[in-house]
C-alpha cells in the first residue's frame, strides 16, 4: 500500500490556502504554520499538524462569524 503521509510541504501548501481563505474575509492568524514537532515521531496516521495558533477575540469572533457563513452557504 502506498504512503500517502502527509509531506512538510503538503503541510505547509495547507497552511497557506488556509491563510490565504482567511484572508479573505479579513481574518490573519499570526502564529498560523506548520508543527514541526508533528514530523519528528511516527504517528499512525501521520500527524502533519497546522498550528493556529492564539488569537484575540476578536480574531475568533470573526473566524465563528466566517464559517458561519460559509456553512449557512452550503
Amino acid at each position: 500500500m502506498p504512503d500517502r503521509s502527509p509531506t512538510p510541504y503538503d503541510v505547509t501548501l495547507c497552511v497557506e490556502n488556509l491563510r490565504t481563505a482567511l484572508a479573505l474575509h479579513g481574518i490573519t492568524l499570526p502564529s498560523l504554520r506548520v508543527e514541526p514537532a508533528s514530523f519528528a515521531g511516527t504517528y499512525s496516521p501521520p500527524a502533519g499538524l497546522v498550528a493556529l495558533g492564539n488569537c484575540n477575540t476578536a480574531t475568533a469572533h470573526a473566524l465563528a462569524t466566517a464559517l458561519r457563513g460559509t456553512a449557512a452557504d452550503r
